[in-house]
C-alpha cells in the first residue's frame, strides 16, 4: 500500500449528500473522500452535473453495498420550459423554438401526464453515460455522432402536476431505475406538439432516503471544522441502506464459516432471497443469499 493511501481513514458507512448543480458526481465524490479522508468511497446513481440532490456516497466497505440500492426507485422535482428542445436535453445544449405554446394549460397538460404513467419504453439521450463499445455515449454526441439506441422499458410510478407559468411546468416525478427525466419531458413535449426541455432538476428522493436526511457538501465542511466526531456523526451503517432485506442474527460458529466464504446450514429459507447478515455480537457482517436447500451463502461480506 501505497504512503498515500495509509494517510487515509479506513471508515465504513453512507453519507447522504446533497449534491450541488454545477458539479459532476464523480467530482462531488471525490470531494467529500477527501473531506472524511477515506482511503475509498463510491457513489450509487449518479446525476447529471445539470442536476442537484440526494446522492448518496458509500465510504470503505459500505461500497459493496452501493449496487443493492441502484436498482431502487427515485424520485425527482422537475422544472421544464415547453416551445422550445435542447440539443441535450436539458438547458446546457443547444436551445431552438419547437412550436407554440399557445392553448397549452394545466388541463392539456395533466390530460397528456396519463399516457406517461405505467410502463413505458424510452429511448435513452444521446447525452448519456450509457456505453456503445465501451465508449459513453456522451462522448459520441460531442463529436456529433448519433447512434440508433433501442428503446427500454421503465416504470413512471407517479407524475404529479405542481405549476405552469410562462410556458415553465413543474412536476414531481416517482420512477424506476433507468428512467431519463430528460428524455421524459422531451416526450411529454412532443406529445403536446410544442416540444420540451429540462431547466432544473432535483433528485428528492432515493429508495426509501429523503432529501431531508442529506447535508450539503458546505453543512459536512462546518461540521469537520468543529471536528471529526462531528463529521462521522452522519455517517449511516451501510446495513440502513437496505430496509428490504430480511435479517439474519449468526452463532460464532456460523459467523466463523460465513467469514471464510463457507457456506452455512440455516433452516426456515426455502427461497433464494437476499438477507442481511449479523454476527453473533449483532454486528452487521455483509450480505448473504439462501437457496432452496436452506443453506445460506455468502455474497458480499464486510471483512
Amino acid at each position: 500500500m501505497s504512503k498515500r493511501n495509509q494517510q487515509g481513514r479506513d471508515i465504513s458507512g453512507v453519507v447522504l449528500l446533497d449534491k450541488a448543480s454545477g458539479s459532476s458526481s464523480n467530482y462531488t465524490l471525490q470531494q467529500v473522500k477527501r473531506l472524511f479522508g477515506a482511503n475509498k468511497a463510491g457513489h450509487t446513481g449518479s446525476l447529471d452535473p445539470l442536476a442537484s440532490g440526494l446522492l448518496p456516497i458509500c465510504l470503505g466497505q459500505a461500497t459493496k453495498v452501493a449496487q443493492f440500492l441502484l436498482d431502487d426507485d427515485k424520485r425527482y422535482l422537475v422544472r421544464a420550459k415547453f416551445g422550445e428542445v435542447s440539443s441535450t436535453g436539458d438547458s446546457e445544449g443547444k436551445i431552438v423554438n419547437f412550436g407554440s405554446t399557445k392553448g397549452i394549460n394545466e388541463s392539456s397538460i395533466k390530460t397528456i401526464l396519463l399516457q406517461f404513467i405505467g410502463d413505458i419504453n424510452q429511448v435513452p439521450p444521446m447525452y448519456s453515460a450509457l456505453k456503445r463499445n465501451g465508449t459513453p455515449l456522451y462522448k459520441l454526441a460531442r463529436k456529433g455522432i448519433e447512434i440508433e439506441r433501442s428503446p427500454r422499458p421503465v416504470t413512471i410510478h407517479e407524475i404529479n402536476f405542481l405549476s405552469f407559468d410562462e410556458s415553465v411546468v413543474s412536476l414531481e416525478v416517482f420512477c424506476s431505475k433507468g428512467t431519463y427525466i430528460r428524455t421524459l419531458v422531451e416526450d411529454i413535449g412532443k406529445s403536446l406538439g410544442c416540444g420540451g426541455h429540462v431547466v432544473e432538476l432535483r433528485r428528492t428522493g432515493f429508495a426509501h432516503l429523503n432529501l431531508s436526511e442529506s447535508k450539503t457538501y458546505e453543512q459536512l465542511s462546518k461540521l469537520k471544522e468543529q471536528n471529526l466526531e462531528s463529521l462521522d456523526s452522519v455517517i449511516l451503517s451501510a446495513d440502513e441502506m437496505l430496509p428490504n432485506l430480511k435479517s439474519l442474527y449468526l452463532n460464532s460458529e456460523q459467523t466463523s464459516d460465513i467469514r471464510l466464504g463457507k457456506k452455512i446450514e440455516y433452516q426456515g429459507f426455502s427461497t433464494s432471497q437476499k438477507l442481511k447478515l449479523y454476527d453473533n455480537n449483532k454486528q452487521f457482517l455483509g450480505i448473504g443469499e439462501s437457496n432452496l436447500i436452506s443453506e445460506i451463502l455468502p455474497n458480499r461480506l464486510f471483512i
